[in-house]
């Protein structure tokens, strides 16, 4: 039952994923969360998310920011990094997983999905039929709503980690 939450591949950082090994692995598209995925809540974008979408760019994927702020958060942001995006997208619910692979041309197969929650992010993106990377949130401090949910999560991770170690699930 848990696994359903369960991410494809979890990280320290959005930061230390191999883009262009997975490019040459067929992969065109990379759907990304904001809010402590690629800055800290709230935060501008900053020179390391600015250099990754360009570094993205070159590779010659196409991006997507999903979010469920409102659109001033997620414009603001997205002003510096030059993506395209969809705010208040109701995650988990996957029709804007959907409408984010559409509107970059790729297939739940050919696309990636970088977020730090998996009652959001990860489950809403494995829903879609997208391969999920769950990063360790980048900042402790969180909304409320955030942090209660926290605790949820560090139960679904403790299985997946022993699950993990006991060889029940793939290395990525």
């Amino acid at each position: 039952m848990l696994e359903r939450f369960y991410p494809d591949v979890y990280l320290e950082s959005a930061y230390e994923i191999d883009y262009a090994a997975l490019y040459e692995q067929g992969y065109r598209g990379v759907i990304f969360d904001i809010d402590n995925t690629l800055v800290p809540h709230g935060a501008p974008a900053d020179e390391r998310s600015i250099a990754l979408f360009k570094k993205l760019r070159d590779i010659g994927y196409e991006s997507m920011l999903l979010s469920n702020n409102k659109e001033p958060r997620v414009r603001t942001f997205n002003d510096k990094v030059g993506s395209r995006y969809i705010y208040k997208a109701n995650k988990p619910f996957p029709e804007s997983y959907r409408r984010a692979v559409e509107t970059m041309g790729t297939t739940p197969e050919t696309t990636l999905f970088v977020g730090d929650q998996l009652f959001t992010d990860v489950w809403g993106a494995k829903k879609a039929g997208i391969r999920t990377y769950l990063v360790k949130p980048i900042h402790p401090k969180e909304e409320i709503q955030i942090v209660l949910k926290r605790y949820l999560e560090k139960i679904v991770l403790f299985f997946y980690k022993r699950n993990q170690r006991k060889g029940l699930l793939e290395d990525d």
